[in-house]
C-alpha cells in the first residue's frame, strides 16, 4: 500500500504543482483585462469570463511592442520617453536602476547568468553552485586588489532568492553545465542530476579498477 502511495504521489505531485503555477501565471495576466475600458471586456461583450483572453492580449501587446519599437521611428519614440523618465525625481533611479538590470538579463548580447559556476560558500570546504553575473564595478573595483568576478547564489528550492558575492576569479570553477541543468539541479536538492554529469558516473563506474 505504502509503495502504491508513494508512486501516485510522485505521478500527481509534479502534475499539482506544474498546473497552479499556469494557474497563477495566467490568472496574473488575466488582469491586463482591466486596462480596458469595462464596455470592451469579454464579459460585457460575451456575457461571459474566458479564461486565458487576457494571457493573450498581454503576449499580443508586448509582441507589438517590440514590433513597432524596431523601427527608426519606434526607436526614437522610445528613446524620447525614456529621457522623460530621466528627468522625473524618484522615477528615474527606479527606472533606470531596473532597465539595466532588464537589460543584463534579457539582453542576448548580455553575460549575466550564462555559466554556472562553482564556489565556496558559505565556508571555505563547502561549495555550492552559482552563477556568473558579472565583474564588480564602480568604486568597488578600486577596493578590491586582483580579478575578481560578481556571482549570484540561490537558494534551494527557491532560486529566486540568494546571495550576491564578489569573490576572487581563481577562487570559481567553471562548470561544464548550462544554466537549465544548475538552476534544476538547485531546485531539487541535488537530486536531479545534469544528464551528462549522469552518463559520466556511469562510465567511471564502468572502467575496472586498477591491479
Amino acid at each position: 500500500m505504502r509503495k502504491y502511495f508513494v508512486t501516485g504521489l510522485l505521478i500527481l505531485v509534479p502534475l499539482a504543482i506544474t498546473l497552479w503555477v499556469l494557474n497563477l501565471i495566467i490568472s496574473t495576466m488575466d488582469q491586463s483585462l482591466l486596462l480596458l475600458p469595462e464596455s470592451w471586456r469579454p464579459a460585457a461583450l460575451l456575457g461571459l469570463h474566458i479564461p486565458g483572453l487576457g494571457t493573450i492580449l498581454t503576449l499580443l501587446f508586448v509582441f507589438v511592442t517590440g514590433l513597432l519599437t524596431r523601427n527608426f521611428i519606434g526607436k526614437q519614440v522610445v528613446h524620447a520617453w525614456e529621457m522623460l523618465l530621466t528627468r522625473i525625481p524618484v522615477v528615474s533611479s527606479i527606472y533606470s536602476s531596473v532597465k539595466q538590470v532588464s537589460d543584463t538579463l534579457f539582453s542576448s548580447s548580455g553575460n549575466a547568468f550564462r555559466k554556472a559556476m562553482l564556489v565556496q560558500y558559505p565556508r571555505e570546504g563547502t561549495w555550492t553552485i552559482a552563477f556568473l553575473t558579472g565583474i564588480p564595478g564602480g568604486d568597488v573595483r578600486n577596493h578590491l586588489q586582483g580579478d575578481y568576478i560578481s556571482v549570484y547564489v540561490p537558494t534551494t528550492p527557491n532560486p529566486t532568492s540568494g546571495f550576491f558575492l564578489m569573490l576572487p576569479r581563481a577562487d570559481a570553477i567553471e562548470l561544464d553545465m548550462s544554466v537549465e541543468e544548475a538552476l534544476k539541479y538547485i531546485v531539487s536538492m541535488g537530486v536531479v542530476s545534469p544528464e551528462h554529469v549522469v552518463a559520466a558516473s556511469k562510465n567511471l563506474k564502468a572502467v575496472p579498477p586498477p591491479l
